[in-house]
């Protein structure tokens, strides 16, 4: 029986230093990137100056046109992660401050991303590799419910988030595959019509959301200049007064439910193809950025 325990006490010990050591091996090469992912291409880098920082989800990556910024002359990058909440919105913005980002107008879409405060696990496991560097990301995460043990469980977040974090983006990164991610000064444009063109927003109620009031607060701190947006969406949508509660409850955020109209110009109901895109762009750039 003795044996026993001093072979379990052993292999656990055993486990535990190479959980350690792992964590060590996984931290020091996504450290070593800056070019996988929007995510590290933030954390890794420090003071960028930009005239244009588009924040939001994929109703932002998809739908604000970078370059057509840049060919008025503003330094323009599109942040927009697609499945993220604003509850990754507002770190990715801390992130740029504790980074000394320079930036003097942000973009921010934010329209049914304010009917909930959860986070978005595949989309924030992204910042879980340096929680323990960053006590910004640590501050943030501090209220989920798995804080304690994605921050004191060597090798936990590994293996918890193994799709995003795990073992094959480890190798990816530490092979410097390529991705898509940052092409195009981080906008993703869609092709044509692909997905339903049909959407039901009924169930959906805009919320006085923390995080939006921390993107506000960071922005009125930082002296940036804040642009909230509502973006398009197809013709075929029920509870599309969805976008009046909204104003209702933040009117300082622009209505641009209807912007662009016609079916022709959605990949899907919630998504502009790249023409829509082009067009909206336009609008915004017309409308914020002529003068």
């Amino acid at each position: 029986m003795k044996q026993f325990l001093i072979f379990t006490v052993k292999t656990l010990l055993l486990l535990l230093l190479l959980a350690v050591v792992l964590d060590l091996l996984y931290i020091t090469v996504y450290l070593q990137s800056s070019d996988r992912g929007k995510v590290d291409y933030i954390y890794n880098s420090k003071g960028r100056h930009y005239d244009v920082v588009i924040l939001g989800s994929s109703r932002a990556n998809n739908h604000f046109v970078a370059p057509l910024f840049e060919k008025k002359g503003l330094k323009t990058f599109n942040f927009g992660m697609s499945g993220s909440h604003l509850f990754e919105a507002s770190l990715m913005l801390k992130l740029m401050m504790e980074r000394k980002y320079h930036i003097k107008n942000i973009i921010l879409e934010t329209d049914l991303n304010l009917s909930n405060e959860k986070r978005d696990d595949g989309v924030s496991a992204k910042f879980l590799p340096y929680v323990h560097q960053s006590k910004t990301i640590r501050n943030h995460f501090s209220q989920e419910a798995d804080f304690q043990k994605l921050l004191f469980i060597p090798f936990y977040r590994y293996v918890a988030f193994d799709s995003k974090i795990g073992f094959r983006e480890f190798y990816k990164t530490a092979t410097k595959a390529p991705t898509t991610y940052l092409a195009h000064l981080g906008y993703y444009p869609l092709g044509n019509k692909k997905g339903k063109m049909k959407n039901n927003l009924s169930n959906l109620k805009p919320l006085h959301n923390k995080y939006y009031e921390e993107i506000k607060e960071i922005c009125r701190a930082n002296n940036i200049n804040l642009i909230a947006v509502m973006t398009p969406m197809c013709t075929n949508t029920k509870g599309i007064d969805y976008f009046k509660k909204v104003s209702a409850l933040y009117p300082e955020i622009h209505n641009y439910e209807n912007a662009v109209e016609g079916d022709q110009y959605f990949s899907s109901c919630g998504h502009l193809n790249d023409t829509g895109a082009r067009l909206f762009t336009g609008v915004i750039i017309k409308d914020f950025f002529n003068k």
